[in-house]
């Protein structure tokens, strides 16, 4: 057997050819929170991977850094979650693992607490802020994904490094994103099986 020796992930076809229409600005929490619901919408429904979207911006001026969404179906590795992939573009278009160099406050939305791996990927990727939708067992509840042992003051640990937390921005519209996925026949890809 050869060893692999590199990897490789896109964002998915649909997603490629819309970026150039994104907006460039999204100055609300609103405006970015609205974006990542429609994105994560359209991601499970184009069959690229689960319900889940992230952006990054300039907290100040809302000016977009990279956009992403869910592509574990689309590259086949289980890592490529909506934060990795956002945040890998983020860096890979300011050419820099630490997003917070320089001075930056870079944001990351994303519509739900992180997973237990996200959260790791999230606080040490140099941003300043993290604004997620919601928070809590409803997602796994609607639909049946295994986010891993989150520890239970998950945000005070990102606070605590200096990052802000924004938790309830267009809650109800990312839980309605939830609920579509989970009455689908779509794909929940835990490793061996659901989590009850």
């Amino acid at each position: 057997m050869h060893l692999a020796s590199s990897l490789s992930a896109s964002l998915p076809a649909w997603l490629l050819g819309e970026l150039d229409d994104l907006p460039a600005v999204l100055p609300t929490l609103e405006d970015r929170m609205d974006l990542v619901n429609a994105l994560a919408d359209r991601n499970w429904r184009e069959g690229s991977g689960g319900p889940f979207a992230a952006i990054v911006v300039d907290a100040t001026t809302g000016a977009l850094v990279s956009a992403g969404v869910n592509v574990v179906l689309a590259s086949g590795l289980s890592s490529m979650h909506a934060e990795v992939t956002t945040l890998s573009l983020a860096q890979t278009a300011l050419g820099r693992w630490d997003l917070g160099a320089e001075g930056a406050d870079l944001e990351l939305v994303v519509n739900w607490r992180p997973c237990v791996m996200c959260y790791g990927a999230t606080m040490w990727s140099g941003v300043r802020s993290l604004v997620v939708a919601g928070e809590g067992p409803l997602l796994e509840e609607l639909t049946k994904f295994d986010e891993g042992p989150v520890v239970a003051d998950w945000a005070a640990q990102f606070e605590a490094r200096g990052i802000r937390v924004s938790i309830g921005t267009r809650h109800d519209e990312a839980v309605a994103v939830f609920a579509a996925y989970g009455d689908s026949d779509s794909i929940v890809y835990n490793a061996r099986g659901a989590v009850d």
